[in-house]
């Protein structure tokens, strides 16, 4: 008997040690067809057991981006939300999503036009609180299926089959598309640099340099390596010319750049290593510490040009004199969304607080070392920014011991 109570014992203590590879598994699929003729996406969100899942809660907005629902199970919207329901078996929701967005008249964030469109893939799946039964996992997918004449399409994800992507972000429970994606008759270049393939691709005729963006990605991608640990293995940069926006802009493992924003400012700083930096790095901040994620972006997309030889100690110090002279009126870095002369004089303070860890530490330790610290939380403030740099230090910094954080 003592033995068969053991063995009871051992098959509960079994069941309830049961690893994540164990978990029963449910096709959650995206199938998405491009329709440019009414500027829509038909999206039909699929799973191969409904009941695995209890709940699906979106968050629709108040702009009729999404409409025509049709449902398995049930569907019921109440202001801005969305709750499904699944039916048992298999089980879909459908609608429809306008792809077009303009940032002010005449300028686009993302835009469909008969032969191409250039948009994220949060626009396809709204975001949604998941409530699913214990012991499932959700393997996700998005299938594409493009207009006639178009040639393919590219996103940040692992391509598993022609227009077919496996979607898997181990810091979400639901996974979704998410990242810059571009669909049409492409022009494309690809390179892999250390552990990262790279893309950039660009709807033809939209003078898109494709080979510059590599070649500077080749010649600064070793210093990327050596001062961030983490790299994506796929890093998407997609582009388009006006009336699109101009700029550079991140997203999941995946950049816009448009292709008449320079590689390199006059101002010293590059565009599009800022953002690198941005999608690498994941900097997040909270309580008025925007300074830190965006001082950052900016320090790095200066600094990596630098140590890659891009830039001569003469024109560094031009554009340290400069970017004293842009915040020297700055009296705090504190804000949700600093720019401008906050992000100067924050770039200033972090060279000067690199400075101070290589001298204090007999160049044993950089900025470098703080970003990494940064990098792995999910999210910082000020203060505890200020307690990791100490960490690195071993004692209280003279360069944040500042009115400017307060």
């Amino acid at each position: 008997m003592r033995g068969g109570t053991r063995l009871a014992a051992s098959l509960v203590l079994l069941a309830l040690s049961t690893p994540a590879w164990c978990a029963k598994k449910v096709d959650l699929d995206y199938h998405v067809k491009l329709l440019p003729q009414s500027d829509q996406a038909e999206v039909r969100v699929s799973l191969s057991q409904g009941s695995a899942v209890r709940s699906l809660d979106f968050a629709l907005g108040r702009d009729g981006t999404y409409s025509d629902f049709k449902a398995d199970g049930q569907w019921k919207v109440t202001g801005s939300r969305g709750v499904w329901q699944p039916g048992a078996s298999k089980a879909s929701l459908t609608y429809r999503v306008r792809l077009t967005h303009a940032r002010k008249p005449g300028v686009y964030e993302a835009r469909m036009t008969p032969s191409w469109a250039l948009f994220r893939g949060e626009d396809l799946v709204p975001p949604a609180r998941l409530d699913q039964q214990d012991g499932v996992e959700l393997v996700s997918r998005l299938i594409v299926e493009l207009p006639a004449g178009w040639k393919s399409i590219e996103t940040a994800w692992p391509r598993i089959g022609k227009n077919k992507f496996r979607i898997d972000n181990v810091s979400r429970l639901f996974d979704r598309p998410t990242g810059w994606m571009l669909a049409g008759s492409l022009g494309s270049r690809r390179v892999r640099l250390g552990e990262t393939e790279v893309t950039v691709a660009s709807p033809k005729g939209q003078a898109m340099r494709r080979m510059d963006v590599l070649t500077l990605l080749t010649f600064v991608w070793p210093q990327v390596e050596a001062a961030f640990p983490r790299h994506p293995a796929k890093l998407l940069i997609v582009g388009a010319s006006d009336p699109m926006r101009r700029g550079a802009f991140a997203s999941r493992d995946s950049i816009y750049l448009s292709s008449r924003t320079p590689l390199i400012s006059e101002n010293g700083s590059s565009p599009l290593i800022r953002e690198v930096v941005q999608t690498i790095g994941r900097f997040s901040d909270h309580d008025t510490s925007d300074w830190i994620s965006e001082g950052m972006a900016e320090y790095y997309a200066i600094e990596l040009v630098r140590r890659a030889g891009g830039i001569t100690d003469e024109r560094y110090q031009a554009i340290q004199a400069r970017l004293t002279k842009e915040g020297k009126a700055v009296t705090s870095l504190r804000g949700e969304h600093v720019t401008g002369a906050t992000v100067s004089r924050a770039v200033v303070v972090l060279q000067e607080l690199d400075r101070e860890i290589r001298v204090k530490t007999h160049n044993k330790r950089s900025l470098d070392d703080l970003a990494q610290a940064v990098m792995r939380a999910n999210s910082i403030t000020t203060a505890e920014f200020v307690k990791l740099a100490e960490s690195i230090l071993g004692e209280p910094s003279v360069v944040l011991d500042s009115k400017l954080l307060h």
